[in-house]
């Protein structure tokens, strides 16, 4: 017995898929299936985050749906993986979050920003909150550097608190030792996988979307919105240096390092998103799992309002518009932080450690 029906039909698939095997070459999913005859729901979850949803083995399946089989590999994968988020979510009363997803984070936001904005107007006198600033320390002449440093830093912490734990649930699940994270040559393979996006190539041919023919542009646009991250982070870990060991205060001239990296990180939060969003939109209707698409959605959404607020105060920040960019900016960013453990940005991480296992698994089978 399964502990929802998701995985009970998940089950039923592997199981139809293990008799098959038409699909081992398409992903990592279908090798990794054919090592186990029988699912536990570990490995059913396992499987579910290793599937990078490309959709390939959907429409080369000769069982897929009007066939009487009804194998569509990829939605109910979807839904596993979703579920699997609720069930490894740290503490678990807020596990529910996941489920109105779209709606929480649209609430999260409003109030982080209307926070923010009603502090600057209620702390601040007009003559500084819509005043011209410029040079060292400008930022923090409406919101001191310390106050900021205290209320990031501790939303920060949490959520990487909550997704910790929530690792550890998914690695206890899975029934893996912690062993397999010692393992460089595992850890290494999982790496160049997962910075690659090595599975999210349809086994070499693309991904499907709306277009006649697979494409890469899904594989494309995840780049461009990982790597975008990547670099509004390691922008945010330079500044953080810059300040605490060189003594240098926001904002930094555009041509220093923090702002670079910034720059070219919010680039891609910018078209990133929208390619995905687009993307999304256009997808097979068969292949949506409809509880998650709001997750989805309002993941993409929000990494595109940090990297546009974040380019508008970049490029408006010596004007008397900066104050309410600043309190606008942060408080989107305040609510990505705490949304963090509760959203889609969790997949990230159960996809990397299943892609460890199997890289683990591969090994020990060769």
């Amino acid at each position: 017995m399964h502990a929802t029906s998701a995985l009970a039909e998940a089950d039923r698939l592997m199981t139809v898929c293990n008799s098959c095997r038409y699909c081992e070459g398409i992903c990592a999913v279908f090798p990794a299936m054919e090592m186990r005859r029988a699912f536990s729901d570990g490995d059913l979850n396992y499987l579910a985050n290793l599937c990078h949803g490309c959709s390939a083995c959907y429409y080369d399946c000769q069982f897929s749906p009007p066939h009487e089989f009804n194998v569509n590999v990829p939605a109910t994968m979807a839904k596993v993986r979703a579920e699997s988020y609720e069930a490894y979510a740290w503490p678990q009363f807020l596990a529910p979050t996941f489920r109105r997803n779209g709606l929480v984070i649209s609430i999260a936001t409003c109030l982080s920003v209307f926070a923010f904005i009603v502090g600057f107007v209620a702390l601040r006198d007009p003559s500084v909150l819509f005043g011209v600033h410029v040079g060292p320390g400008a930022f923090y002449k409406l919101m001191p550097h310390n106050a900021m440093a205290v209320l990031f830093g501790a939303a920060f912490l949490y959520a990487m608190i909550a997704i910790a734990m929530g690792i550890r649930n998914f690695w206890r699940d899975i029934g893996e030792p912690a062993s397999t994270l010692t393992k460089p040559t595992s850890l290494w393979q999982a790496i160049k996988d997962a910075s690659s996006l090595r599975y999210l190539d349809g086994g070499g041919v693309g991904c499907m979307n709306d277009e006649d023919k697979p494409t890469d542009t899904r594989r494309f646009y995840h780049h461009l919105t990982f790597y975008g991250f990547l670099l509004c982070f390691a922008a945010t870990t330079t500044a953080t240096g810059y300040h605490y060991l060189l003594g240098l205060e926001a904002p930094y001239p555009w041509y220093d390092l923090p702002v670079l990296l910034g720059t070219l990180g919010g680039l891609g939060l910018v078209i990133g998103p929208i390619g995905l969003l687009r993307a999304k939109y256009q997808r097979d209707s068969e292949l949506v799992e409809a509880r998650s698409y709001g997750m989805d959605v309002g993941f993409l959404v929000m990494l595109l309002l940090t990297s546009i607020t974040g380019l508008l105060l970049l490029v408006l920040r010596a004007t008397p518009a900066m104050g309410m960019l600043l309190a606008l900016h942060i408080g989107i960013v305040f609510a990505l932080f705490i949304t963090m453990p509760y959203g889609k940005f969790v997949h990230g991480f159960y996809r990397f450690l299943a892609l460890v296992r199997y890289a683990k698994e591969r090994g020990d089978a060769h």
